[in-house]
């Protein structure tokens, strides 16, 4: 475990809406993942209204810990006020969230991490990038490939409305420095999953390079596609942004991509 006199190096931030009994496994693997870790962890959860008790079950699992943050509030006020939330309750220098369901691996986390520390500002996960590896289960391909063209198409609607290259804007791990949490997060007014592609236009607009790292996903079973309803929703909030976001740097001044190493 970490130390109580350690500050940590790095912040792990976990938004939750009643996670129900996935939340037993999620904190046992962190319990791993922290006691292996040869640097120092923060872990922030944000329950985001939830009423299936996790906040209670997190509080209690919390009581042994060092580095535990617990965010607590009602009522449920979606995805992207929970991740904005939990980066600025974060205290390390470089500050990473991910899904409660860890879908991406605790490798994926690190190469996040280690990026960060090297000197990139904004790092996020992109599973577009040509190494990254998605695996399948039998039960999951056709909802597989229906997730695929809903982000092919949603990804060219992003590129056409908002000053962004990336190809995944919505994948659920990204990291920053506490500086460019500070400098973005407190405007940031997008409470739902329009939060990425909010969060990746302020970074444009201030002129800081987001760099890309490849991820592996592993899709078990199958899910829900967006609605027409939903997609109309995304949409609104992407006009939205469009307009909270006007231009504040030169237009052809070319917002550096990095590709991390």
């Amino acid at each position: 475990m970490t130390s109580a006199n350690r500050q940590p190096e790095f912040s792990l931030v976990l938004p939750l809406y009643n996670p129900g009994e996935r939340l037993r496994h999620t904190l046992a693997q962190l319990s791993d993942f922290v006691a292996k870790a040869n640097e120092c962890w923060e872990l922030v959860f944000v329950s985001d209204g939830s009423t299936d008790g996790s906040a209670a079950q997190i509080k209690s699992w919390s009581e042994e810990r060092d580095n535990v943050r617990l965010v607590d509030y009602a009522p449920n006020r979606g995805k992207g006020y929970a991740v904005r939330q939990g980066l600025l309750t974060a205290t390390a220098p470089y500050r990473i969230f991910t899904d409660i369901d860890l879908a991406y691996p605790f490798g994926d986390i690190r190469q996040v991490a280690w990026q960060l520390r090297a000197g990139h500002e904004v790092v996020i996960g992109a599973r577009t990038h040509p190494d990254s590896m998605i695996t399948l289960a039998p039960s999951a391909l056709r909802y597989a490939m229906r997730r695929q063209r809903q982000s092919q198409v949603f990804g060219k609607l992003v590129r056409a409305l908002l000053p962004l290259t990336q190809r995944d804007t919505q994948a659920g791990l990204k990291g920053f420095t506490a500086q460019v949490v500070n400098t973005i997060a407190p405007r940031l007014q997008c409470a739902g999953f329009g939060f990425d592609c909010e969060l990746l236009t302020a970074c444009a607009r201030h002129g800081i390079a987001v760099s890309e790292v490849p991820v592996h996903v592993r899709c078990d079973a199958d899910g829900s596609t967006t609605s027409f309803r939903s997609t109309l929703r995304m949409i609104n909030e992407l006009w939205r942004i469009r307009r909270d976001w006007p231009c504040m740097v030169p237009q052809d001044a070319a917002v550096p991509q990095r590709e991390a190493a």
